[in-house]
């Protein structure tokens, strides 16, 4: 089998698969993506963080505002902490290296402060929305310099289990918030992982208007995809990934704390008019 159709089988699965794709090998490593929990316990490559900040900057910032910061963890008993406030994932406190993401205005705020210039636009939710497509923008850079280098990372929504807690860990200023971690690592290879199943393209992509006529038959083939992923890889989901989806929203109780997020926000200096 080719490299583009196995890249392709294992994105897709075996029913879903787009044809006649142009490839390279950029677009191999784009495909290979998969999440990484468990590491070798080996320092990563030197300056390897910098480089992978050196990526984080490189991609498009909404009128070059540059509203994000990062914080690179690597002490053991900081790590230790934003992992219980994480909902207690071991595997934060095993990768070398925790990268807390940040929607970062408060920057833009000292800036225009120091020279008495008017910065109330930053409490408005647009200016947050910014931020957070910007550290998002950032640190998908990252996790692709990252898997260049051999190495593996898995992103962590939980960061957001418990936002005053991060913020104070990590002792961020008024206006900034985590959004989300990102553990790295190298992959340990007595522990694979394996490359996770997505929607058929006729479930996202849309050609001029949205069309949902057909999203129904794309999502029952995805159902079996992932039901087939699930087995193969061991894994005890009950029912299939239309259900474990919807109880993940079936309400507040499924946010793990996240429903607050509002609230938090207000408590951390965003304005949210």
């Amino acid at each position: 089998m080719s490299a583009v159709a196995n890249a392709l089988r294992l994105r897709y699965g075996a029913e879903a698969q787009p044809e006649g794709m142009v490839w390279n090998e950029t677009l191999e490593l784009l495909l290979k993506h998969r999440s990484v929990r468990a590491y070798r316990d080996e320092p990563l490559p030197e300056r390897a963080l910098e480089t992978m900040i050196a990526a984080a900057q490189s991609p498009a910032s909404s009128s070059n505002l540059q509203a994000w910061s990062v914080v690179a963890v690597a002490d053991q008993a900081r790590k230790e902490r934003l992992a219980e406030l994480a909902g207690a994932q071991g595997f934060i406190r095993r990768a070398p290296l925790f990268l807390v993401w940040v929607a970062d205005l408060s920057r833009l705020a000292r800036m225009a402060t120091q020279r008495g210039l008017p910065h109330e636009g930053l409490d408005y939710t647009e200016l947050l929305v910014v931020g957070i497509i910007d550290a998002t923008l950032a640190a998908q850079n990252a996790v692709i310099a990252a898997e260049s280098l051999g190495l593996g990372t898995v992103y962590v929504g939980a960061i957001r289990n418990r936002p005053l807690a991060v913020a104070a860990e990590l002792q961020l200023p008024p206006q900034a918030v985590a959004v989300f971690g990102l553990c790295v690592g190298w992959p340990d290879p007595e522990k694979p992982t394996a490359v996770k199943p997505r929607l058929p393209q006729g479930a996202v992509l849309h050609r001029e208007t949205y069309d949902s006529a057909s999203e129904a038959d794309y999502v029952a083939q995805y159902n079996s995809a992932m039901s087939a992923f699930y087995a193969e890889q061991q894994m005890r989901v009950e029912g299939d990934w239309t259900d474990h989806s919807s109880k993940r929203i079936a309400g507040p109780q499924s946010l793990a704390g996240r429903d607050t997020l509002r609230e938090a926000l207000e408590q951390l200096g965003f304005g949210m008019r």
